[in-house]
């Protein structure tokens, strides 16, 4: 697939004024795609638009479980590029560590409204506004710890959950002409993750049998592979991207 065979498609990606998102909008950006991403701070959205280049990026700012927000990014993205091929549902929150058994239930609402809600949210939009009549594909960020238990962050790995579900969902009901799969990645070395890991890099990076912690760029290299032709026979997958981790039967 050359970035020339893609000239002229747009991808929406959500979450994307840093991390993974980040990571996935530079992969689209390089072989040829123009972007829109989204993300809650309007002055880090802008110096990812600086960065990823003005001339085939936009950001729009907002929160991804608002309802008004997620009808202005795909109306945005139509009006600015005329339509919207990929879209890719990276936004998340994981705003609390510790056991289930005294998870804040307000808390766990606020997880799944974020993580899984917002997606299907996106989703539909996505599809009414352009997909249904001329096809393209979606990408679900999940985690590991969607498909293992993960010591502490039960909540994040429920919603994760949910999210491989819904792909698999989507997949079938959004099929022929839009194929839908998810990504799950391990740890990767972002703000986001940063507790995983703070402190203890050479430590935590030392139980993957690749030897080292995910970046960016090895989700953003996923991404493009699944809304790329080479990928079109491949619809309703979770694509492990881990470093080898879960060889060892753990996901911590």
């Amino acid at each position: 697939m050359t970035s020339v065979e893609l000239s002229g498609r747009v991808a929406l990606v959500t979450g994307a004024s840093r991390g993974i998102g980040y990571g996935v909008a530079e992969a689209f950006v390089a072989r040829g795609d123009r972007v829109a991403i989204t993300g809650r701070n309007e002055d880090a959205l802008k110096e990812a638009v600086d960065r990823l280049g003005a001339d085939r990026v936009i950001g729009i700012a907002g929160k991804a479980h608002d309802l008004d927000h997620q009808a202005e990014a795909v109306e945005r993205t139509m009006a600015a590029f005329g339509r919207v091929d990929f879209l890719v549902n990276n936004a998340g929150t994981n705003p609390v560590f510790g056991p289930m058994a005294d998870l804040d239930l307000n808390v766990a609402r606020k997880v799944y409204e974020t993580n899984v809600v917002s997606a299907l949210g996106f989703a539909q939009r996505t599809w009414h506004a352009w997909q249904k009549e001329n096809g393209g594909a979606i990408v679900n960020i999940a985690s590991v710890a969607g498909l293992a238990p993960s010591p502490f962050i039960g909540a994040y790995g429920m919603s994760k959950a949910a999210m491989i579900n819904l792909t698999q969902q989507l997949a079938h009901e959004f099929a022929p002409l839009v194929r839908v799969n998810a990504i799950a990645p391990a740890v990767v070395k972002t703000r986001f993750a940063q507790a995983l890991y703070e402190g203890r890099e050479e430590e935590a990076a030392a139980s993957y049998p690749l030897g080292r912690l995910g970046v960016p760029s090895d989700i953003g290299g996923a991404a493009a592979f699944l809304t790329s032709e080479q990928s079109d026979w491949v619809t309703g997958q979770t694509l492990v991207v881990d470093g080898g981790i879960f060889l060892n039967a753990g996901v911590g």
